[in-house]
């Protein structure tokens, strides 16, 4: 099988901003406690964190983490994880049915998010709270003192402001599961006031719009649409949430979501555009992509209610997880002119790319390496190439292409970074890759994830599932030649 790949510097989509390899931390089983937090483990530093997790963390290269949920920040009070740590309540979290022992909180956080070489991305909660309580929380974090709040942030022993940039204005709130959901016109009302007053206390914040859980509800599309005309003003984004999985094991159907992806965000776009249009304002809304991944395998199992920290959504992921991860990946620098923040959910154990075993050791589940090779080399700008590929039908879609790619170009480091995913089944591919006005540029480091069953697993005991180093692109003609192993993730870096 034969596909090609033209692309130039003047393709230009956008430019790619860092927080798009962003991830998520959730009060959810074992993210925080047993996941980064586990005071007494081997591992742990004087904080309790783990420094095993944090040095895969620095491998994937997270620039920011979205933290505290998610469901829970519906219920949380900011104020039950902050103080001296004995004389913080438990409480009965409903998002998921657990106690919750607040012995790590916003400050954990912040000191945790240090460490891990990350920023923090904050949520307030606007379910069972409200504007009040999101811009006492912004002062808390950001003022320097002199203040209720900042001074109470100085009195539990942080001087220095944390000056957290990046706020979402509460989690899924048109979503029934959601506690205090809302009808669009009032979480739009809500938001648009809680914007407005964080960004009184602090003008340099930027906020995020709950939009529609899913493109599947019913609310989708309206919901952004009506939320946008009343807070358009005091909000910098709008989220985007979505999830896929394998249930009927169709995996020609499963490797093409992605398409699903390209679709949804197109669609979220055309909204946020039409209310600029109908405001008649120069002011552009991007997207922030915060919850993404595959996310299937752990639904339904059970857990003790009300326990602490129990084991919850822990997918196993496979290869075949992988290459729909890489996809998805693909997709979203494919909009790196809209898409600018993206969190993958989540970080550790929940969902995860990292998975830890209490008391013992960490592992990289198969999704941890597409995720970990785009957030390293995709940099600069990622560039829209002219894709000639055979296509293929399947149960959900038709036409999908066999090659997944993007292409990325670092002026300022002389590189072109080419990731390419090889769909097919069985046939290997012969690309041909056309770099046009990089003259002097050459092939200087290839590798994939290619060879493995569909399902292979990785486990403490191996990560079988791994990238490979591949022989370098043959040079032919003014091009390339690669050849991608079928079902296969692919990188390929060309230096001057």
């Amino acid at each position: 099988m034969k596909a090609k790949i033209t692309v130039a510097a003047e393709m230009k989509i956008g430019s790619i901003d860092r927080r798009m390899f962003g991830s998520f931390i959730e009060h959810l089983g074992r993210a925080v406690y047993g996941g980064i937090y586990e005071p007494g483990h081997p591992l742990a530093d004087e904080d309790g964190f783990r420094s095993d997790v944090i040095k895969l963390i620095n491998e994937l290269d997270v620039p920011i983490v979205r933290y505290p949920g998610g469901n829970f920040v519906s219920g949380y009070d900011w104020l039950d994880g902050v103080g001296p740590v004995a004389e913080r309540p438990k409480r009965l979290e409903l998002a998921w049915g657990v106690t919750e022992p607040n012995t790590f909180g916003t400050n954990e956080f912040m000191r945790w998010c240090q460490k891990a070489k990350t920023a923090p991305m904050m949520a307030v909660n606007l379910g069972t709270k409200g504007p009040d309580e999101a811009r006492a929380l912004v002062e808390y974090c950001n003022h320097k003192s002199d203040s209720k709040w900042s001074d109470l942030r100085i009195k539990h022993g942080y001087k220095d402001p944390w000056d957290v940039k990046l706020w979402c204005l509460g989690n899924e709130m048109d979503g029934p599961w959601q506690m205090c959901s809302k009808t669009a016109t009032e979480y739009g009302r809500v938001a648009n006031e809680a914007a407005k007053m964080m960004k009184w206390v602090d003008s340099s914040i930027e906020t995020v719009l709950c939009g529609s859980s899913s493109r599947y509800m019913n609310t989708f599309g309206e919901w952004e649409q009506k939320t946008l005309e009343i807070a358009y003003d005091n909000v910098d984004y709008v989220s985007l949430h979505q999830y896929y999985g394998n249930h009927s094991n169709d995996t020609p159907s499963f490797l093409a979501k992605s398409l699903d992806l390209d679709d949804f965000i197109y669609s979220v776009i055309c909204v946020c555009d039409y209310v600029k249009a109908k405001k008649r304002t120069k002011k552009q809304i991007n997207l922030s992509f915060d919850e993404w991944n595959v996310w299937y395998h752990s639904n339904g199992a059970p857990f003790e209610r009300w326990s602490t920290a129990p084991d919850q959504l822990e997918d196993i992921y496979n290869f075949e997880d992988a290459l729909v991860v890489a996809c998805m990946l693909i997709t979203l620098l494919r909009h790196a002119d809209r898409v600018k923040v993206a969190c993958l959910a989540q970080l550790v154990n929940v969902i995860a790319p990292i998975f830890t075993k209490t008391g013992c050791g960490s592992f990289r589940q198969t999704i941890f390496y597409p995720f970990r090779e785009i957030s390293k080399y995709a940099r600069g700008v990622a560039l829209n190439p002219i894709i000639d590929s055979p296509k293929y039908d399947c149960k959900e879609y038709t036409d999908v292409p066999y090659l997944e790619s993007i292409v990325t170009y670092d002026e300022e480091k002389d590189e072109v970074v080419l990731f390419a995913v090889n769909r097919s089944m069985d046939e290997k591919m012969i690309l041909d890759i056309n770099l046009l006005g990089f003259e002097g540029y050459k092939p200087v480091f290839a590798e994939s994830l290619e060879g493995f069953d569909i399902k292979a697993e990785n486990t403490f005991d191996s990560e079988k599932v791994d990238m490979k180093h591949k022989e370098l692109p043959a040079e032919e003609g003014k091009g390339f030649v690669a050849e991608l192993f079928p079902l296969s993730f692919n990188v390929i870096r060309f230096k001057k």
